[in-house]
């Protein structure tokens, strides 16, 4: 166990050497800070001043070791618009994409498992061919186009008349596809629950989870086919295995030999999968909070490109490559406990 920590450690150190380098060649590469802090009045002598006072004439190597130091003491400078850490201003906004991420995995998870079991089982039921051809809609559908088809829907309401309105089941089929709308699609909503500090939720109140339907619907709708195409492929593979065939040759039930045998070693890649994608969704609310206006670290990153944030810019990459290499590290720990073949130090028992 310790050898593995070691190991995981150092290349999550590693890999964060290697985002740091990235995220210091960007920062070098968006322009001229002082264009960002100094106006248009101020002379070339004032300019040239705080350009050494900065360290912005050193040498690429120094200025990096510069800033690789101050990031190992959680400095990565402030914020031009906010005008304070930029480590703060992503705290601030962190708690709202972490709402969207939790809300979508729990989406993710009660949805999945049942439909791909069921689709592994059944195979052949028209239910299942129902699931996966919507499943490959689904993956299809770019989740900026779902979450404007569901304000479409759910928030401005829609009238349908297409069955002929003179009939019972016309006017039953139109009255049921149509809606009148009203489903909060714009923000977090007033009513949050403050946890710590700065930190606040919208999952404690009516209101806040009112708002959270509509954003975390559109993105657990990127990944939630994935999951059920996985869930499925992994448990048919599964129910061919050898030992699930002595299973049913020593007459054991279908449920013990399907939900207690067959969906165990279904969910270990899953679990791999599965936490990857938690860090690939932390990227996706970019879009799903820019549809919704949800004050996320994603629409605080786009606003800070648009205003050549370049500090904020650098820290939400920083923070986001944390994120993945945290997210990866426990997805290994967590697979090497669940898989009692697997020993923590990568070789097989």
């Amino acid at each position: 166990m310790l050898a593995f920590l070691v190991q995981r450690i150092s290349q999550a150190v590693l890999v964060m050497f290697v985002i740091s380098v990235i995220a210091f060649a960007i920062q070098d590469g968006l322009g001229d800070p002082l264009q960002e802090m100094v106006g248009m009045s101020v002379s070339m002598e004032e300019r040239e001043a705080l350009r050494e006072e900065l360290g912005l004439n050193d040498s690429m190597v120094v200025q990096y070791l510069r800033f690789a130091g101050k990031a190992i003491q959680g400095d990565l400078g402030n914020s031009y618009f906010y005008g304070k850490p930029t480590l703060t201003v992503i705290a601030e906004h962190l708690p709202a994409t972490l709402e969207l991420v939790i809300g979508a995995s729990l989406i993710i998870m009660l949805l999945s498992v049942p439909i791909g079991v069921y689709a592994a089982i059944r195979p052949q039921a028209w239910l299942a061919k129902f699931f996966m051809g919507v499943s490959t809609v689904g993956i299809s559908i770019p989740v900026f186009l779902t979450a404007i088809v569901l304000i479409q829907i759910y928030s401005i309401g829609i009238t349908v008349e297409w069955f002929p309105a003179d009939t019972g089941w016309g006017q039953w089929l139109n009255g049921a596809l149509s809606t009148d709308g009203g489903m909060p699609s714009y923000g977090r909503g007033d009513d949050l629950t403050h946890l710590f500090g700065t930190w606040n939720s919208g999952f404690f109140s009516e209101l806040g989870l009112m708002h959270l339907v509509l954003p975390c619907v559109s993105l657990a709708s990127i990944m939630l086919p994935l999951f059920i195409r996985l869930i499925r492929a992994e448990m048919m593979e599964v129910l061919q295995s050898d030992y699930i065939r002595y299973a049913r040759a020593k007459g054991l039930s279908s449920a013990r030999i399907n939900f207690l045998h067959a969906l165990k070693n279904t969910m270990l890649p899953v679990i791999t999968v599965g936490g990857v994608q938690v860090g690939v969704m932390v990227a996706y609310t970019i879009l799903t909070e820019t549809v919704f206006q949800w004050p996320g670290v994603g629409l605080m990153f786009l606003e800070a490109i648009t205003r050549s944030d370049i500090p904020l810019i650098v820290a939400y990459l920083m923070v986001v490559g944390l994120i993945f290499v945290i997210t990866n590290t426990l997805v290994d720990l967590v697979y090497g406990l669940v898989n009692p073949t697997v020993k923590l130090t990568g070789k097989k028992a």
